[in-house]
Formats: C-alpha cells, sequence, structure tokens
C-alpha cells in the first residue's frame, strides 16, 4: 500500500486533484473511474513514501493484530455508529486513524467489500482476526437494527474476556519464570562453585560422602556437555510447543492442564467463565441457543472442554434441556447447573448466563490468588532445598576433617 498523488477532470469539466492509499495505479484508476473522474495524470510514490508496514502485512511478514487492537477498533466504531456516522464513513475514518498495519489492511478490505454490496458482517467474515463469534454477533446487530448496541457488548465482551486470558496467563507464567531461574542458579552453581570445592576435597586426600560425591558427579557431567544440555533444551522445547500444536498434540496437553494439582481449577473456571460470557452475550443478541452452543465450541481454546460442550450441543440438538447433560460434565458446579435450570424454567437464561460467567470471573480471581499463595512457598522451598543440598554437600567433607582432627 502507498498514496498515489492524481490530476483529473471532473464531470462537470473541472481540474481536481487529490489523493488515494493504492497498491497500485491500475486500483488507482478503478476508484477514480468510480468517482467519475478522468484520470490525467497518477503519480507514483517514491521508495520513500511506500508504508512499510502495509508491505510487509501484504507480504505476510507482518503479525496480525490482537484482542487489544480489535477492542480499540470496536469501541470506535460502536461510538460513530451510535452517532449516526454512515458505515463506509465510520470504516474510512476509523482506517485513516489507524496505526496497526494488519488491522489498517482488514478494514480496508472491509470498506471496500461493504462498498460494493456486501454486509458489514459478511465482510468482516473474510478477514482474519474476526472470529465467528464476532460476525455472528454482527450480523443479528445488523439484522436487529441495533449494530451500535451490539458493538458495544462485543467491545465489553472482548475486554473480559482479554483480563481472565491475562489472569490466567499470569498464574501459569509466575512459576515457570521463577523456575527458570532457580535452574540458572543451580546450573550455575554446579559450573562455577562446585569445581572450586573438588580442589579443596582434593588436597585434604579423606574419602567424599556419597551425597558429596553425587554433586561432583553431576557437575563434572554438566560442565563436560553443558553445550549438548543448552542446545538439547532449546529443541525439547521448540520441539514441544510444535506438538501441542497438532491436533493429536493439543488434544493430549489440554487433557493433562485440566488434571494438574492447582492449576486445572485455574483453567476450568476459565474456560467456563469465557463459555457461559459467551452464550450470555450470544443470546442477549438474538442468536439461537444452539448456533451458541457451535460458537463455542469454536472458540473455546481447551479441546476436551470443546468436546465436552459438543455432547452438550447434540442433547440438545435432540431435544433435551441444557441442565440435562451440563449435570453429566464432572466439572461443571451443582450450583452453577441449578441456575441454568432456574433460567431455562422462566425463560431468562442469558441473564442467568451473565450471572454465572461473574460468578465464574471472580471465582477465577480468588482460585489465582490462592494458587500463588501457595505456590509460591512451594517453589522457594524446592529451589532452596536444592540449593541448600549442594552447598551442604561441598562442606560435609570439611566438617568431617575438622571433627576428625580434633
Amino acid at each position: 500500500m502507498a498514496i498515489y498523488r492524481w490530476e483529473g477532470i471532473a464531470k462537470d469539466g473541472k481540474r481536481v486533484s487529490g489523493e488515494d492509499d493504492s497498491q497500485n495505479e491500475r486500483e488507482v484508476r478503478k476508484i477514480l473511474r468510480g468517482r467519475n473522474i478522468k484520470p490525467v495524470r497518477i503519480r507514483a510514490p517514491s521508495i520513500l513514501e511506500i508504508d512499510l508496514g502495509m508491505w510487509l502485512v501484504e507480504k505476510g511478514f507482518a503479525a496480525p493484530f490482537g484482542n487489544d487492537d480489535l477492542m480499540a477498533f470496536t469501541k470506535q466504531l460502536a461510538i460513530m455508529i451510535g452517532a449516526g456516522v454512515p458505515i463506509m464513513q465510520s470504516l474510512e475514518i476509523i482506517y485513516k486513524q489507524q496505526k496497526n498495519a494488519s488491522l489498517k489492511l482488514a478494514i480496508k478490505n472491509i470498506c471496500t467489500a461493504v462498498g460494493s454490496g456486501k454486509s458489514l458482517s459478511e465482510a468482516m467474515s473474510y478477514e482474519k482476526g474476526f472470529d465467528k463469534l464476532y460476525c455472528n454477533l454482527i450480523k443479528a446487530g445488523e439484522a436487529g437494527g441495533v449494530l451500535d448496541t451490539i458493538l458495544n457488548k462485543l467491545a465489553s465482551y472482548l475486554e473480559k474476556q482479554a483480563k481472565i486470558k491475562s489472569q490466567i496467563k499470569s498464574a501459569l507464567s509466575y512459576p515457570a519464570i521463577v523456575c527458570c531461574v532457580g535452574a540458572v542458579v543451580i546450573a550455575g552453581m554446579l559450573v562455577f562453585v562446585v569445581p572450586m570445592f573438588v580442589g579443596m576435597l582434593k588436597d585434604t586426600g579423606q574419602e567424599v560422602p556419597f551425597i558429596t560425591q553425587l554433586v561432583v558427579n553431576l557437575s563434572n557431567l554438566f560442565v563436560a556437555t553443558w553445550y549438548i544440555i543448552l542446545i538439547g533444551g532449546f529443541v525439547g522445547i521448540i520441539a514441544f510447543m510444535k506438538y501441542i500444536k497438532t491436533d493429536v498434540g493439543k488434544q493430549m496437553w489440554d487433557a493433562f492442564v485440566i488434571r494438574v494439582p492447582l492449576f486445572k481449577h485455574i483453567i476450568i473456571k476459565g474456560a467456563l467463565s469465557s463459555i457461559t460470557r459467551t452464550l450470555s452475550t450470544m443470546l442477549t443478541s438474538g442468536v439461537s441457543l444452539i448456533d451458541s452452543l457451535d460458537i463455542c465450541i469454536n472458540t473455546i481454546d481447551n479441546k476436551t472442554i470443546g468436546e465436552d460442550i459438543a455432547k452438550v450441543k447434540k442433547e440438545v440438538e435432540e431435544g433435551k434441556t441444557l441442565v440435562e447433560p451440563l449435570v453429566k460434565i464432572s466439572y461443571f458446579p451443582d450450583m452453577v447447573a441449578q441456575m441454568v435450570k432456574v433460567g431455562e424454567q422462566t425463560g431468562n437464561l442469558d441473564q442467568m448466563f451473565e450471572r454465572i460467567a461473574d460468578i465464574f470471573e471472580k471465582d477465577v480471581e480468588e482460585t489465582i490468588a490462592t494458587v500463588t499463595k501457595l505456590i509460591e512457598p512451594l517453589i522457594l522451598v524446592v529451589l532452596g532445598g536444592i540449593v541448600a543440598t549442594i552447598l551442604v554437600a561441598m562442606y560435609m567433607p570439611m566438617f568431617m576433617s575438622a571433627g576428625g582432627g580434633q
């Protein structure tokens, strides 16, 4: 994408000029024909005028836009639609202000598609980053004439989803970071500290205890093969990350994480919070329960939980109430199942799901706080115990020698 400057003659015979952000000269001529302007001169941009960010996006080198960018776009569009600004004009204004190159290109493509007669939801469905949930809600907003209301709901939904994901990521990242730092400290001791003691032990000439010999052997092994361990660990991490991105690998990893003590409650409650918030948003917007469940299956990150929701959807399609298959899921709380039952009976299922989502979100916050308090001293005790064992193993022969000398 780049800025092309042009001069031309309008339909009334007047000479006009301007500039357009386009991919090539042919596209500029097409745009001008659509405005009933006969081009006289089109000046291509110099190398310094080319938008590097957009060029990287077009070549597939740039990263896609994230949740924060999408949330900001949604809020801006909601404000403009609510103020009565036409969709095309709203998109053009946001496009000019947009900093993220990936989202900027997506907005341009959406604007072009809408200009050619497609609906906003249909235009968005062709772009990466606008998932099935987002497009279905926009479609519901267009059909009901409440697009600004739906966009505000979407912005609120994205904000709450981002908050939950951030909390879960933070809870899972903390122990990993502490363990990595601890591993570096222990490796440093084995490489630099233990060899210093080995020379001192040789001078004493006495037989070393088993624990001391074990630490010395580990140190020697680490010093001799540190590069193999480092490369092997790096390759192992990359292989593991690639494996869990495959269907089989993700299936196994997702089944594993919801069984890990302490962390399983965070993962499960976070997923259930996302599901109930999605169902609440979809049902409130007029989307059917079956379609809402289908969207939940596609948007939930954990495959194991996604399969359970697929079973729920299948039984609902067969004519059962929603609560019947939900109570069969072992990790779905009984109290919540009863709330869903009341929601079905009163016809306020969307409001009940909103309350359930609020409960789960609060539970996630409390569980994360509890787990953090539990795991912090546990990690410190384990790492401290390893460091203490290494130090005691090195000093033990000296203490024994001093005791023997007396």
